[in-house]
């Protein structure tokens, strides 16, 4: 998180993003008038996108939290652009599939059976604002190995609700502070902030952290479709 660096870190990060085309060329894509630059532009630089945020992630390194005192409760604002699906928390499963030996369905009753951990982090949102947040839920991590995933899965896709999707790499799936969260600031999730799981993780941008996600699904390649807002010229990577 940028308050823990030093300003050698800070300035070797910022290089290191501009070079990689990760800094500043996802949100110039989204103002070019043709589909066609963005494209091509991104089928050449998603390779050294991935490559240097694998180079800047430390796996299973934790990121430093904040203390409870912290927690901003008014700053994490709500995109007015999201359209609310309706769940019925009894009905709803969460099914993890794809490159997997057992692929699941879980209840909200099964994942309150796993161990709870919660953890204040910074939320940074790319649009220019953050907030202090604590989130509460299940390692995503152990959610993954009840469904045995295969030696090849390099990605996850996320599906939610609403049809937004969002696709990861397996290395900031598995980090230890990503979860599914089910709290919030040590409240029920609301249904607008993505109730009754949604992604949590001090490692990627807000865009990456699904609300209302339904389906995970682990892949050994990514397709066409990586993103909703990777689709439209934002960065894949997302790291922090």
């Amino acid at each position: 998180m940028e308050e823990f660096a030093t300003p050698r870190q800070q300035i070797s990060r910022r290089r290191l993003l501009q070079l990689s085309g990760m800094s500043s060329l996802g949100l110039l894509l989204t103002s070019c008038g043709t589909s066609l630059f963005s494209e091509t532009v991104g089928t050449i630089t998603e390779p050294l996108n991935l490559k240097v945020g694998e180079l800047l992630l430390k796996p299973q390194t934790p990121i430093p939290e904040f203390p409870l005192s912290a927690i901003q409760p008014k700053a994490l604002l709500v995109n007015t652009y999201d359209l609310t699906p309706e769940i019925d928390p009894v009905a709803f499963r969460l099914t993890i599939d794809g490159e997997v030996n057992q692929p699941i369905q879980l209840s909200m009753t099964d994942i309150y059976k796993l161990p709870l951990t919660s953890m204040v982090i910074r939320h940074v949102c790319v649009e220019g604002w953050a907030a202090i947040v604590q989130w509460g839920g299940v390692r995503l991590r152990d959610l993954l190995n009840l469904a045995q995933p295969k030696s090849q899965a390099r990605y996850a896709y996320f599906q939610s609700a609403d049809n937004y999707y969002e696709s990861w790499d397996i290395a900031s799936v598995l980090h230890p502070q990503t979860l599914l969260a089910y709290q919030k600031n040590g409240q029920p999730l609301s249904v607008d902030n993505g109730a009754p799981l949604r992604l949590a993780s001090p490692i990627k941008l807000g865009y990456k952290q699904s609300k209302w996600v339904t389906r995970i699904t682990l892949a050994s390649n990514l397709n066409s479709r990586k993103g909703y807002w990777v689709d439209q010229g934002y960065e894949w990577f997302a790291g922090l």
